[in-house]
Order: structure tokens, then sequence, then C-alpha cells
């Protein structure tokens, strides 16, 4: 029981890492194209 326990926590603590990084991805990937439509439209 002890050792489900732990497979579960470290499942769950690589899904929340995961999700945090796909986020942070994601919003440096809006940031540099809202600077490339900037520059685009100078």
């Amino acid at each position: 029981m002890k050792q489900l326990f732990t497979l579960c926590m470290v499942v769950a603590l690589l899904l929340i890492t995961g999700c945090n990084t796909v986020k942070g991805i994601g919003q440096d990937l809006k940031k540099a194209g809202e600077k490339i439509e900037g520059a685009v439209q100078k």
C-alpha cells in the first residue's frame, strides 16, 4: 500500500511539473509572436 501511494505521488508531481512547463513554453511563444508581429507592422 505504501508503494502504491508513493507511486501515485510521483506521478502527480510529474504531471504538475509538466503542465507548468507547457504553460511557460506557450507564454514564451506568444510573447515572441507579438514581438515579430510588432516588427512587421513597423
